[in-house]
């Protein structure tokens, strides 16, 4: 692909981490690339120009109309999305009898509705086209739970029963749409664990290391290719091996 002919890929957290990871790989895999982000300019316009001809979006997903504006805004600049990654996320850690209300609520207006408005205001482009695809990133512990994460552990498994969901509703129109279930990942939030930490979670990996950014973004770019082309409603679990069910 190149020029006008290149397809166009949303990735929302682009501009660091897993999000980051992705929009670089999937440049070289020949997308024009929208990196959202959402506080970090310096960041997101370091990555557009390893991107080469991405092109930076600053929004918080989390405030009203923020999701629509965003996709008319990246269709304006670049053109219809043929690509969504719906990355950008964060955890709130709390023990259930001392979680607050509040803290839900911010994990639902982060992590679960900008999903749902962004894959709501890109399907409509892809409906048009009869093509498409969205890949929603989850978490091992949306399949398995993990104490203190009840809050975040309940939004990254309704992300995966809305992607089975709309897989199946969009599937007569060409698109398609997964989750990629990242297990412990080499990212700034789990280079705050301490040591001992670490170690009980590496004991539980039988690869017996972390994964690596790269890892969740190659996941993606095989779920984004036509290698791909028969697998829609699906998980992806790249989790060193973890127990899942």
């Amino acid at each position: 692909m190149s020029g006008n002919e290149k397809k166009v890929a949303l990735v929302t957290g682009a501009s660091k981490g897993i999000g980051a990871s992705c929009a670089i790989t999937l440049a070289k895999a020949g997308y024009r690339v929208a990196v959202h982000f959402r506080s970090n300019p310096e960041s997101a316009d370091s990555i557009c120009k390893e991107c080469g001809d991405a092109v930076a979006f600053q929004y918080d997903l989390a405030q009203p109309g923020a999701c629509e504006e965003l996709v008319k805004e990246v269709k304006a600049k670049i053109g219809s999305i043929d690509l969504l990654v719906n990355n950008a996320g964060m955890a709130v850690d709390n023990l259930i009898a001392f979680a607050k209300p509040q803290e839900f609520d911010l994990l639902l207006d982060t992590n679960l509705k900008p999903v749902f408005s962004l894959s709501k205001f890109v399907t409509k482009m892809m409906i048009r086209k009869k093509a498409g695809h969205i890949i929603n990133i989850t978490s091992v512990v949306g399949h398995t739970g993990n104490p203190g994460q009840s809050m975040y552990a309940a939004t990254k498994g309704a992300i995966t029963a809305f992607t089975m969901s709309i897989a199946k509703e969009l599937s007569a129109f060409g698109i398609r749409a997964n989750c990629v279930a990242p297990g412990f990942i080499e990212t700034d939030m789990t280079k705050e664990l301490s040591e001992d930490i670490r170690k009980a979670v590496l004991e539980r990996i039988p690869l017996k290391r972390l994964g690596l950014p790269q890892d969740i973004a190659n996941a993606v770019k095989f779920l984004a290719s036509e290698e791909a082309g028969y697998i829609t409603g699906t998980t992806l679990h790249v989790n060193g091996g973890m127990h899942t069910s």
